[in-house]
């Protein structure tokens, strides 16, 4: 979906495809066809944004095959789906019954990383729509924190500038431009807008051309951290924000309230990770996992907690539970209600569906599109009421 922001420039929004299990091409065609194609008939759009997820798998055999890739962007053509971003966090196995840390592996100090999103890159510029010549791809944001070394940390910097420097030379080899965005997550190296400052401007960073940060909000809201001083903050550091994920954390104002544990309980479930925190005047207090919250003492029950835990955008938790839209929707407001937009690439990120309270669960593939289209109505009517207009 593409919008004119008020300067005249075109703002992308799709929806990202983790959220459905693909490990190879045949599964990526597979996406198309069952899910994004009938997302974008529910929207009755002729054409539709996706943030594209290629697990290693598939962009091995596509980067091997430039034939592989051809039937890719024609599927892609044919089916009314275009591709600005792709997602490339998760490296494989994200559809796994059992995901939590390996989702960080390989990280920014491991060849793989490298490798993996060097061949987005270069497979970006082949997909991108013949009218775009930026296309943008989400990171992890430097590796998990544990024993992450000095030494460490130097070389996942060296890894990013090495990548940069085959960025510049992929633009000069195709005219297309292609930028990365280290994704701020709780519990990794970088896991606030503070942490990217440090680790994008200081020594031995990477270029600002180049890397830059992607903003989800359901990690911004569960950090606590306020959209407006978070968005300064990059800002004034000479920090772009490439791209920008549309999503909504779990929140519990009371967390000893009548019914709030058991209603926490329902969401710790054994997939994801869903690293959970408490904002106290000494500061963040946090557990790795929700479950990990549960246990009584683990955080103070006289604050709100905020769990990294991705809620659809259009259904938030029945009470006693809420989720933190109004952060996507202050967010939103910072980068692309302003006179110029800090990003022109937007994807609503809810990759957690089948990992909701058996209840709220979808049963079919139709249901499953149904939520997302809803999803993106919710996100293109913000948009909208920012004075954005949504183009054919």
């Amino acid at each position: 979906m593409r919008f004119r922001h008020p300067d005249g420039s075109t703002v992308h929004l799709a929806y990202c495809t983790n959220v459905h299990a693909a490990e190879d091409l045949a599964g990526v065609l597979s996406q198309l066809r069952d899910h994004a194609e009938p997302v974008r008939r529910r929207l009755h759009r002729d054409r539709l944004g996706i943030g594209m997820w290629l697990a290693r798998d598939a962009a091995r055999t596509l980067t091997a095959d430039p034939s592989a890739v051809r039937t890719l962007r024609a599927e892609l053509d044919r089916r009314g789906l275009e591709v600005v971003t792709l997602n490339g966090f998760p490296y494989r196995g994200f559809g796994d019954q059992r995901v939590k840390y390996r989702v960080y592996r390989p990280d920014w100090t491991e060849p793989a990383r490298l490798d993996h999103t060097t061949d987005l890159a270069r497979l970006l510029t082949s997909l991108l729509p013949d009218d775009a010549v930026e296309g943008t791809v989400s990171t992890l944001p430097l590796a998990w924190r544990t024993d992450f070394t000095p030494e460490r940390r130097r070389s996942a910097l060296d890894a990013l500038g090495t990548l940069a420097g085959r960025l510049d030379a992929l633009e000069e080899l195709t005219g297309r431009s292609i930028r990365i965005g280290l994704e701020p997550e709780p519990g990794c190296t970088v896991e606030t807008t503070a942490d990217a400052v440090e680790a994008l401007t200081g020594h031995g960073a990477p270029p600002a051309h180049r890397i830059g940060v992607c903003v989800d909000t359901c990690h911004l809201a569960t950090q606590f951290e306020e959209p407006e001083e978070a968005l300064a903050a990059l800002a004034g550091a000479g920090i772009p924000v490439v791209k920008s994920q549309l999503s909504a954390a779990l929140h519990a104002e009371h967390p000893d309230g009548e019914g709030v544990p058991e209603a926490l309980a329902d969401f710790a479930e054994p997939r994801f990770l869903h690293q959970t925190r408490a904002s106290t005047p000494q500061g963040i207090r946090a557990t790795d996992d929700l479950a990990d919250a549960l246990v009584p003492g683990a955080l103070p029950v006289t604050v709100p907690w905020r769990s990294h835990f991705h809620v659809p955008l259009h259904a938030s938790p029945a009470p006693p539970l809420s989720s933190t839209l109004d952060v996507l929707r202050a967010t939103l407001a910072g980068l692309v209600g302003v006179p110029e937009p800090l990003t022109r690439h937007l994807e609503v990120e809810t990759y957690t569906w089948q990992a909701l309270p058996a209840g709220s669960r979808p049963r079919t593939r139709a249901q499953l599109a149904d939520g997302i289209a809803a999803e993106l109505d919710v996100a293109r009517e913000m948009l909208i009421d920012l004075g954005l207009k949504e183009l054919p």
